[in-house]
């Protein structure tokens, strides 16, 4: 038999996959491994955990921008375009002698693409009990419903509880929910539902005050009356937890004047978001973003239009 070498060729490819065939026979995993991620800021150590994602129609997300300009920047970046998916990212703050956790994720009420902190937390190597303190940025539900079982148990038993002062004011004003419209007050009840329990024990901190050593809240109101971000220090190293100063990265750090009909105040957080924004490139310090991709970290540059989130390096060791 005269065996040719394109022969040759198509029986190896043949026998190449009748083996891959039966090595493919394993199911498929179907779901991510456990998602934690640790960076270092000088002496503290920070871990960003995986809260999954959320997804919502795009229809009119963007009060200044039409849908089919969302389109486009959602197809720039590679995400779908026929809806608006953003990401949560909660984060530790091990200083050594404190274990804080910024804000909660969706918990038990979220879908079956979030609510994944509690599970990650315990990946992480850490337990509900060993959390010193929980401090919230702000009050919207992704960051405050997985502060509470739906039986109403407390996942952080132990923890203290720390919200800005302003946001705590708005969102537990009996006269302002009153006067809101009805269809609006969900956040209102919400927030009652979450934290009214445990109100007579929540510390209310301050703008410019330190929720915990090296831990400072800096005022960044507009997205709602008390948002905060966070700056992360250590000896000379700074980082910057910047909550939501922009939803998904991919479109509001490249479109920071896209006002979103998330924002309580649009142009007050647009004003906060480039305020942050410059501050990050300018000084060049590493960032996190409650909406931005996994593990959400990384340098903000200047571009001609806007800014871009340039990712950090991965490393195995820190």
């Amino acid at each position: 038999m005269n065996i040719t070498r394109r022969h040759g060729l198509a029986v190896g490819l043949g026998l190449a996959t009748l083996s891959g065939a039966a090595r493919a026979a394993a199911p498929l995993a179907k779901m991510q491994a456990p998602s934690f991620y640790r960076t270092r800021v000088g002496d503290t150590e920070i871990t960003m955990l995986n809260d999954g994602i959320g997804t919502r129609p795009l229809a009119g997300f963007v009060r200044n921008a039409s849908d089919a300009e969302l389109r486009q920047a959602l197809g720039e970046a590679f995400l779908p375009n026929d809806v608006y998916t953003t990401n949560y990212t909660p984060m530790v703050i091990n200083t050594g002698r404190k274990l804080i956790l910024i804000d909660t994720g969706n918990g038990e009420f979220g879908s079956a693409d979030n609510g994944l902190l509690l599970q990650n937390f315990l990946a992480a190597g850490f337990t509900p009990d060993q959390l010193d303190a929980v401090v919230f940025s702000h009050f919207h539900p992704d960051h405050y419903n997985g502060f509470r079982r739906r039986d109403g148990s407390l996942v952080f038993p132990n923890a203290e509880v720390m919200v800005p002062e302003p946001e705590w004011n708005f969102w537990m004003d009996d006269a302002r929910m009153t006067q809101t419209p009805e269809a609006q007050r969900g956040n209102f009840m919400g927030a009652r539902r979450a934290l009214g329990p445990v109100a007579r024990n929540v510390t209310l901190y301050r703008w410019g005050q330190e929720v915990a050593p090296g831990v400072l809240a800096i005022a960044a109101p507009g997205h709602t009356p008390g948002h905060t971000v966070f700056a992360i220090t250590s000896g000379t190293a700074r980082f910057m937890m910047m909550s939501d100063i922009t939803n998904n990265t991919s479109v509001f750090v490249k479109h920071p004047d896209w006002s979103m009909i998330l924002d309580l105040d649009g142009e007050m957080a647009r004003q906060t978001r480039h305020r942050m924004l410059d501050m990050a490139a300018a000084e060049g310090m590493e960032c996190a973003f409650y909406h931005a991709p996994f593990p959400s970290v990384g340098h903000i540059l200047r571009t001609a239009g806007g800014y871009e989130l340039v990712p950090s390096q991965w490393v195995a060791r820190l």
